[in-house]
């Protein structure tokens, strides 16, 4: 198999790492090509308004698997704007894979929330990553087309977690009574991915995230615990200074149900709960 990647960020580079081997030929597109430089196998384009490396759509369309992660713009989806009329009209098979948001379901006051439920995104790039989903769904009705719409909640792993933030001085214990998140390790994105590969089915959406969706201040404090120092101060919501976009986070309140990802998929998460992944990240190391 040969393995495109639109945007070669955390989850595309970490998927790499665990599961390369298992391509013949991996190719991707990066803002900043030294960012991946480390990556040798990979093959890397720019890609962008203002620039497009020569050998782009030959690459894009020899894929068996297109993974694509670059977000959409406030106006389209930059992907589907240049390649979506090619790859739905191509007649190799190929396999698409759309790393999206559980902010498309909007605020659902606590309750839990599965993929049967009509999304109500209430923010401007939750409604664009919902428009993005049903034209990359559009192109999963085509024959030789099988495309896997992966709802990622919030995503962590190594240096990107709260052991790493409790280090650099930077976490805050912000509460906010009732409020809820979702995460996800991104080992078990990858799974994700390499589940949707092997699958034998038509595509379709999937929600990722782990099994134990909690406030935000108690994931700090649990690794606070792990590191044998004091958490930061509780701080109430109303009082916090946070830039409008941290913010918004605190506006939307679900618990996301991951078991159409298990039972369709067959998906084992390797890190069920924060605690568990959590754990696993300090006894690699990180945050010491």
């Amino acid at each position: 198999m040969k393995l495109f990647a639109f945007g070669l960020g955390y989850c595309a580079r970490f998927f790499i790492s665990r599961s390369g081997g298992s391509f013949e030929a991996i190719a991707g597109t990066a803002r900043v090509p030294a960012k991946v430089g480390e990556m040798a196998s990979v093959e890397t384009f720019s890609f962008g308004a203002e620039r497009e490396d020569s050998g782009l759509e030959e690459r894009v369309a020899a894929a068996d698997v297109v993974l694509v992660s670059v977000p959409p713009g406030t106006s389209a989806d930059p992907v589907l704007a240049r390649f979506g009329h090619r790859l739905a009209t191509s007649h190799r098979p190929q396999t698409i894979i759309y790393l999206s948001s559980v902010g498309v379901y909007g605020d659902r006051r606590g309750d839990w929330v599965d993929e049967t439920m009509t999304p109500t995104p209430a923010s401007e790039r939750s409604l664009a990553r919902l428009q993005a989903e049903r034209s990359w769904a559009a192109i999963g009705s085509e024959r030789d087309k099988k495309v896997y719409i992966l709802r990622l909640a919030g995503i962590y792993g190594p240096g990107r977690n709260a052991l790493c933030s409790l280090k650099a001085g930077t976490a805050r214990r912000i509460v906010k009574r009732g409020h809820v998140t979702n995460r996800i390790h991104v080992e078990d994105i990858s799974r994700a991915i390499d589940a949707s590969i092997a699958h034998k089915g038509q595509g379709g959406i999937f929600n990722v995230s782990d099994d134990a969706p909690a406030p935000p201040q108690d994931v700090i404090m649990y690794a606070a615990m792990l590191m044998g120092i004091d958490p930061p101060p509780e701080q109430e919501l109303q009082a916090a200074d946070l830039t409008p976009m941290a913010r918004s986070f605190y506006a939307e309140n679900k618990r996301i149900s991951n078991r159409k990802l298990k039972d369709e998929l067959g998906l084992r998460l390797a890190f069920p709960t924060y605690r568990v992944g959590l754990e696993a990240l300090w006894e690699a190391g990180e945050g010491r």
